[in-house]
């Protein structure tokens, strides 16, 4: 697991569109992550959200990337969704079951929350204590989509337990906060409208490249997904502030 540095890709690989984008005609979906991986050293993992890959799957991507090459899981939707935090003890091994063999090649995972889900300081305690406690060799962000997790309380919950609060970009789509609770710094970019289909403007670029400089300077490792997939845009905005860094 990567520990220092500055991390910057695109929130997954596997999107056909960016076919004659990004990825030539006649290149198999198959040979989308090889590919990829010659221009980035780290994306998200989507799929795992909706349903979790096998094992073999898992294998083979690890194949088609170099040995510095990260990938951060979403945890499965099951947690977040469907059981809502609650009973982590018996929603969490499956997820952890099956990446635990590929640690080394993992960022931080992430959690994802509906926009419905409130902050609940006794649910989210216990399911903080039981993640950190039984897996706390990983690093672990947060991206949630309701407001009452902007409040003190939250914020110091995150902190207690090294979670990455995520600095979510989505227009006025969900809850913004520019909060550090953990060493490791998390950015999702969904587009400057929410939508997932526009481009950024180079002077938002040229400011968070600031931004990330100064996390750097003050030792913090920074994570940051570009998720507005449509046209490519997330390609592009990625790469203008991998160019900005260098």
């Amino acid at each position: 697991m990567a520990t220092t540095g500055i991390h910057i890709g695109t929130s997954g690989w596997s999107y056909r569109h960016w076919r004659e984008i990004f990825y030539p005609k006649e290149l198999k979906p198959t040979d989308y992550l090889s590919w990829y991986a010659k221009t980035f050293k780290v994306t998200e993992i989507n799929t795992s959200f909706y349903h979790l890959p096998r094992l073999s799957t898992v294998e083979g991507w690890i194949e088609k990337v170099p040995a510095r090459f990260y990938f951060c899981p979403k945890i499965s939707r099951y947690v977040t969704h469907v059981k809502r935090l609650t009973d982590p003890e018996e929603s969490l091994p499956k997820f952890f079951d099956l990446f635990n063999p590929f640690k080394k090649h993992l960022g931080p995972v992430l959690l994802q929350l509906p926009p419905s889900a409130a902050f609940e300081a006794d649910r989210a305690d216990h399911f903080f204590q039981v993640l950190t406690k039984n897996y706390g060799d990983y690093h672990f962000a947060l991206e949630a989509r309701h407001k009452s997790w902007l409040s003190e309380e939250a914020t110091a919950m995150l902190q207690q337990y090294k979670i990455a609060w995520v600095i979510a970009l989505s227009g006025n789509r969900w809850p913004y906060a520019e909060t550090i609770t953990a060493k490791h710094i998390y950015l999702r970019f969904h587009g400057p409208n929410g939508r997932y289909d526009a481009l950024y403007p180079e002077k938002l670029i040229t400011e968070y490249a600031g931004k990330i400089k100064e996390w750097q300077q003050d030792k913090h490792t920074v994570w940051a997904f570009f998720n507005n997939d449509g046209h490519g845009y997330a390609l592009q905005n990625a790469q203008q502030l991998i160019t900005l860094l260098k």
